[in-house]
């Protein structure tokens, strides 16, 4: 049990490197009012979409 929180916690890890670098791409949607902020970060979520697409179809085809 020990080392399936290990895993996790570097999987979390590593992910937040890789968000930390792609978290702001052309493409985000970023508006600031006075002190209201909202961004909406639409081509982050489509690289990430893509780079999960590719992961999960290596990992099914070694299935």
């Amino acid at each position: 049990m020990g080392k399936i929180f290990i895993v996790i916690g570097v999987v979390f890890i590593i992910i937040g490197l890789i968000w930390g670098i792609i978290g702001r791409l052309p493409g985000d949607i970023s508006v600031k009012k006075g002190n209201v902020s909202f961004h909406f970060p639409i081509m982050t979520s489509i690289v990430v979409s893509v780079i999960l697409s590719i992961i999960f179809y290596i990992i099914g085809r070694f299935r």
